[in-house]
């Protein structure tokens, strides 16, 4: 470990001096900019109370975290950043991440997974906003100052600095070392939770009846062949007495749901979107790729028998096995479009803390020239978001429903260096609004051909009331 107080530092400091001498040097001589990329190893600190204690609103930030892995990732301000709206939000951002990839260098002499500089993404479901006013661009990537990763019990700074002529490197080691003697002392911390609970002064729930007509209209379009699926989503829109407590909530969400991807992620202008997903769209560690097929629903029960016969009733509904199957050809006739061959592996279920899912991992290689926002985008978005055929589902989603989707049922994630990567679907989501103590809690189903309103609407009320739980 690394501490003002140890026998190393000189050393250590002699290295990435020079380290930083040499890159000045090159910018002075080539009138360049680069970006110092420096792992350190520090002690073991929860990214959830380094959240807490350094972001600050009116910055880019991310939050990441998968409790079962044992991994989560603080990603604060942004040294360089990019947003685009558009068809070609998905190459640009792929183009982004290249170029700012020529101007790294990277210091490292640790041993450690997440020891390589990450580039947080965030999309919107639909390529353009509709809603002039939503908080957050059609496509955000940011590389960050600072980032705090734990695996295991391990955890790595990654500070990104940009070096050019006029830095001053005795200055720059010095704020860096503050900040790593500022973490390392979080080591002692919990997150702050406050046990007040808010009122709410204003709560809209979401329209019965109007969600109810819209899943008959679209039976019917089904029944005529107009499409085979569709996914209708509804909004709940919730103000409070108080301002949301984003870390409160992103930490009741971490062990409400620890089989979920806890995130969050800020626009730096007050506004957060937040969530638990259950849905990996793809990670690729070391070129092989997982992705999910999440797609059938049934309540858990409330004793060991009535969950496994919810269980066995999901395993064998016609109904939510063939809207499995229209998940599963998609993604593997995706992948196989950019010449890579998925593997199908054993159906299975994914049971959450309320609810359970029909689950089919999907496994592939991927070659080195296949970047994963490509894939991203070739897969993006699902039936498992949107339907069969997503074109025409995704015209019928804004023709049904009357608020902005934005990130929710879209893709957040990160990417590294070397095309590691991980992104989940925003779903069972929320963005947050702490200036005017407001939340839209997002859930969505599936209609297919046997869908019936009143257990659609049930569902979507289902996966809305485990979201209200985490906010309060």
């Amino acid at each position: 470990m690394i501490s003002l107080c140890s026998a190393e530092f000189a050393v250590y400091n002699k290295e990435l001096y020079q380290f930083l001498v040499n890159n000045r040097a090159y910018c002075i001589k080539n009138s360049y900019t680069q970006i110092a990329s420096i792992a350190l190893e520090i002690d073991s600190v929860d990214p959830l109370v380094v959240f807490q204690k350094l972001s600050k609103s009116d910055r880019l930030n991310f939050y990441w975290e998968n409790p079962s892995k044992k991994e989560a990732i603080a990603a604060l301000d942004a040294v360089t950043k990019f947003k685009f709206a558009g068809k070609e939000r998905f190459s640009q951002a792929e183009k982004f991440i290249k170029d700012s990839l020529g101007k790294i260098v990277n210091f490292c002499n640790v041993n450690h997974y997440f020891t390589k500089p990450l580039f947080f993404c965030s999309f919107s479901f639909f390529e353009t906003n509709f809603q002039q006013d939503y908080p957050f661009s059609a496509a955000t990537i940011f590389l960050p100052k600072w980032q705090v990763t734990r695996k295991n019990d391990r955890c790595v700074l990654v500070a990104n600095i940009l070096v050019n002529a006029d830095l001053n490197i005795e200055e720059t080691l010095e704020y860096l070392w503050r900040k790593v003697t500022t973490i390392n002392i979080l080591k002692y911390n919990f997150v702050d939770l406050d046990d007040s609970r808010p009122e709410f002064i204003k709560k809209s729930i979401a329209k019965p009846i109007k969600f109810k007509l819209s899943v008959r209209s679209a039976i019917e379009s089904i029944s005529k062949g107009h499409y085979s699926k569709i996914v209708l989503a509804d909004a709940l829109n919730i103000r409070s007495s108080v301002p949301f407590d984003l870390f409160k909530s992103l930490n009741n969400l971490r062990q409400l749901h620890p089989n979920c991807c806890i995130f969050s992620t800020s626009n730096g202008r007050g506004q957060n979107f937040i969530g638990a997903s259950p849905e990996t769209l793809i990670a690729i560690r070391n070129q092989k790729l997982i992705a999910d097929a999440l797609a059938g629903s049934a309540a858990r029960g409330k004793t060991p028998q009535e969950d496994a016969k919810n269980a066995d009733r999901l395993l064998n509904s016609e109904k939510e096995r063939h809207e499995h199957s229209l998940v599963i050809d998609f993604i593997t006739q995706r992948l196989f479009s950019l010449g890579l061959l998925p593997q199908v592996l054993a159906p299975r279920l994914r049971q959450l803390s309320n609810i359970q899912h029909l689950w089919t991992p999907i496994i592939a290689k991927v070659p080195r020239n296949v970047h994963p926002l490509q894939i991203v985008a070739q897969l993006h978005p699902t039936p498992a978001v949107a339907g069969v055929a997503p074109d025409v589902a995704c015209m019928e989603i804004r023709r049904y429903e009357s608020f902005e989707r934005g990130l929710y049922a879209a893709p957040l994630g990160w990417i590294d260096s070397e095309g590691n990567c991980e992104f989940i679907v925003g779903i069972r989501s929320a963005l947050i609004d702490t200036s005017t103590k407001s939340s839209l809690l997002y859930a969505g189903a599936g209609i297919v051909p046997g869908s019936d309103p009143e257990k659609e609407f049930a569902e979507i009320q289902l996966k809305l009331q485990a979201l209200l739980k985490a906010l309060t």
